[in-house]
């Protein structure tokens, strides 16, 4: 029905594969979110159960951005117009990739930044605290070497990988299949309140690492029950009955800030 109201149907045809969406940095407000003078669905609904890709993110118009920031907690965005006030579905899962600075250097042997860091602290700061926050993962990929590219293939492959996903799925569906079908969710990135804690509470130990670390990392409550989701999920892949504090460690791992590094020596 979105890509029908967005005109991109070819043919008349249903589609029947989960939607890719990758606009280019230089995208506009209504373009991402929706507008428009004939209110049209954004890329953010156009990729409604499937995958919104923004590649070199700190390139997107900041207002562009901000405006991210609700439909990705609530999962539907509302553009309201002087002539129309329309309410699209927007269920994503955000991937997005970056610099750490604008050079790209900073921190890589031989071609340090030489502005570091100061190159990084202007770049990242065009990324604000809160959109962060609804980022579950950040995760650092450093430079691939030619060595690195002459390794021989990884002992899991992403087949293997695609099964333990699928099975975590499973786990999750079968979980809140119980739930009134005026509730029902499907994965563990939409529970919330009682029944989070009902499912995503950690073992004593685990729970104990997640309250320091919040004090520690001062982690907002919504950082707070995002890490709960995380652990949860990393629990699913190990077809784990609770979350055990090695769960809760990792997803923690995973909330670190883009760091600041001092310039890499020439």
């Amino acid at each position: 029905m979105i890509q029908s109201v967005a005109g991109g149907l070819r043919g008349g045809e249903l589609l029947h594969e989960r939607p890719f969406r990758d606009p280019h940095h230089s995208a506009s407000l209504p373009a991402l979110v929706g507008g428009g003078l004939r209110t049209r669905p954004g890329e953010i609904s156009l990729a409604h159960c499937g995958v919104l890709f923004l590649d070199e993110l700190p390139e997107f118009n900041r207002a562009a951005l901000e405006a991210l920031r609700q439909p990705l907690e609530t999962g539907r965005v509302s553009v309201a117009r002087a002539n129309s006030h329309v309410t699209y579905p927007a269920r994503v899962q955000l991937v997005a990739a970056m610099n750490p600075c604008r050079c790209g250097y900073l921190s890589e042997p031989g071609r340090g930044c030489g502005r570091a860091p100061r190159c990084a602290l202007d770049y990242q700061s065009r990324l604000s605290g809160p959109l962060l926050d609804r980022i579950d993962l950040h995760i650092d990929v450093p430079a691939v070497s030619a060595a690195d590219l002459a390794l021989p293939p990884p002992a899991e492959t992403s087949a293997e990988v695609g099964r333990r996903v699928a099975a975590a799925r499973t786990r999750q569906r079968e979980r809140y299949a119980r739930l009134p079908e005026d509730r029902r969710i499907r994965v563990n990135a939409e529970a919330d309140g009682i029944l989070l804690d009902e499912v995503a509470t950690p073992e004593p130990a685990g729970l104990a690492l997640l309250t320091q670390a919040t004090e520690r990392l001062r982690l907002s409550a919504r950082g707070y029950h995002r890490v709960l989701r995380v652990a949860r999920t990393l629990a699913d892949l190990d077809a784990a009955p609770g979350v055990a504090r090695r769960h809760v460690a990792e997803a923690l791992s995973h909330r670190q800030a883009i760091n600041i590094a001092e310039p890499a020596k020439r």
